[in-house]
């Protein structure tokens, strides 16, 4: 379910919290509280040549399934907190939408939360590659 600004509901509420930080270095504090409230965390242990995202400078990995009502579960983990803080935002984002809804999400999120240019150019790279990999995932689940 999506709101009037085009954004997943549940992303609503992070974008405006993001947005009442005053530097980068209060994002990255916010991006390292949501890496720990990851709510479906992938563990190490199943990290996989096959579900890695190339072209992150971190180890990162995404699994997406569809729940046992066939909604879109996204499944993320990294070995480095920032990352691991963008996969949470965007599971939080994604979790319990539709396939269809998923491919059509934008990455612009990470703009309107102020956090992509808070970003060194490889991890916004590897945050790019992440989300695409979200998005192929799911035209694969359609």
């Amino acid at each position: 379910m999506k709101d009037e600004n085009h954004w997943p509901i549940n992303l609503i509420p992070i974008i405006e919290e993001f947005k009442e930080c005053f530097d980068s270095m209060d994002r990255y504090e916010l991006l390292f509280d949501y890496a720990k409230k990851h709510p479906t965390p992938l563990s190490p242990e199943n990290w996989t040549d096959s579900n890695q995202i190339v072209g992150c400078q971190s180890r990162a990995h995404v699994e997406c399934i569809l729940d046992d009502n066939g909604n879109f579960l996204m499944k993320g983990g990294a070995d480095a907190q920032i990352v691991q803080g963008l996969m949470a935002i965007t599971a939080m984002a994604v979790n319990g939408l539709s396939p269809k809804e998923v491919s059509i999400l934008s990455p612009e999120y990470a703009n309107e939360m102020g956090i992509q240019s808070s970003l060194t150019p490889s991890r916004a790279n590897g945050f790019l590659n992440m989300f695409r990999r979200v998005q192929e995932e799911a035209i694969k689940l359609l």
